[in-house]
């Protein structure tokens, strides 16, 4: 094995690989010729000793053990490397450039759009690439300039701010409850069309302690896990399921049993404090404060 640092294009290779699973399709993606994919990815191997990276299989190439345990450091280097494109592409003081955002899906589609498109109006020559993730991005090594989160962050090299709460609670199509009634109480909801998820997360088991339940796919009759695809379901007159009391308001969907279940989730915007000296960082971390806290006065609890 060598003692310098493979290099970045090597690395590149593996990484697109590892994601697409066949070199042709890694080529495709990275505007290469599947032989230069290939043989970097030949190179990176013997530059690691011999270390082999991929097997074949019936579905393509698979990362071997030793791959896997590369992949983290291969994400970090393209992090870091979309982020000196992002960090290059305007002057800090210029009112031009790449501002990259990660949001949850709700939160990105269908809170945000509105807000960056008022946002573009204001600052044309700004760019933003918007990344829909319910997993909390690692802002330290820079895979996203700015984060709207349910979580407050605990690393001390964040820039933070509070927005406030919002408002969380079961909603239902006016369509669906006048063709088969509201629930009377919480228990009468087993007998509810209801809207969930299919593979419990983090954040599902968080819901279930915020509400003192015991949550499992088995009680639903639609099943996602993508609350975007959860969301079209209840606008579409599905069944009873929880969404955020904001959009609730906003597509017309009804409340049901307000006061018997609801629950509050934490909105903060956070940026790494090394970009607050860039002033299109700045102009996007602002506005979305602004817009966000907004949005949250229209998600408060029902009265």
């Amino acid at each position: 094995m060598t003692d310098a640092a493979p290099a970045w294009e090597l690395c590149r290779s593996f990484l697109a690989v590892a994601r697409e699973g066949s070199l042709s399709a890694a080529a495709r993606a990275l505007g290469q010729t599947q032989p230069t994919i290939g043989r970097h990815v030949a190179e990176l191997e013997a530059q690691l000793g011999g270390l082999v990276l991929f097997t074949r299989s019936p579905r393509g190439l698979r990362p071997t053990e030793a791959a896997l345990e590369l992949l983290p450091h291969a994400e970090a280097m393209a992090a870091a490397a979309a982020a000196l494109v992002r960090a290059a592409s305007g002057e800090r003081e210029a009112e031009r450039g790449t501002v990259r955002i990660t949001a949850s899906e709700m939160i990105g589609g269908e809170v945000l759009p509105p807000i960056l498109a008022d946002f573009r109006e204001r600052h044309p020559r700004i760019a933003v690439e918007l990344v829909l993730s319910n997993r909390t991005e690692d802002l330290l090594r820079r895979e996203a300039d700015i984060a709207v989160r349910m979580v407050r962050p605990t690393q001390g090299a964040l820039l933070a701010q509070s927005l406030g709460d919002i408002t969380l609670g079961l909603h239902a199509h006016p369509r669906h409850l006048a063709a088969h009634g509201a629930p009377e109480d919480l228990a009468a909801l087993e007998r509810c069309s209801l809207v969930g998820f299919d593979a419990e997360t983090p954040i599902v088991r968080s819901i279930g302690q915020a509400v003192g339940a015991s949550l499992n796919r088995e009680m639903f009759a639609f099943r996602a896990d993508s609350d975007l695809a959860q969301y079209a379901a209840l606008r579409a007159g599905f069944g009873v399921g929880i969404c955020q009391n904001g959009l609730g308001r906003r597509d017309g969907l009804v409340a049901v049993l307000p006061e018997a279940l609801s629950f509050d989730l934490p909105m903060w915007l956070v940026m790494h404090e090394d970009l607050r000296g860039s002033r299109r960082m700045r102009l996007m971390f602002d506005h979305l404060a602004r817009a966000l806290a907004v949005y949250i006065r229209t998600s408060g609890p029902y009265r």
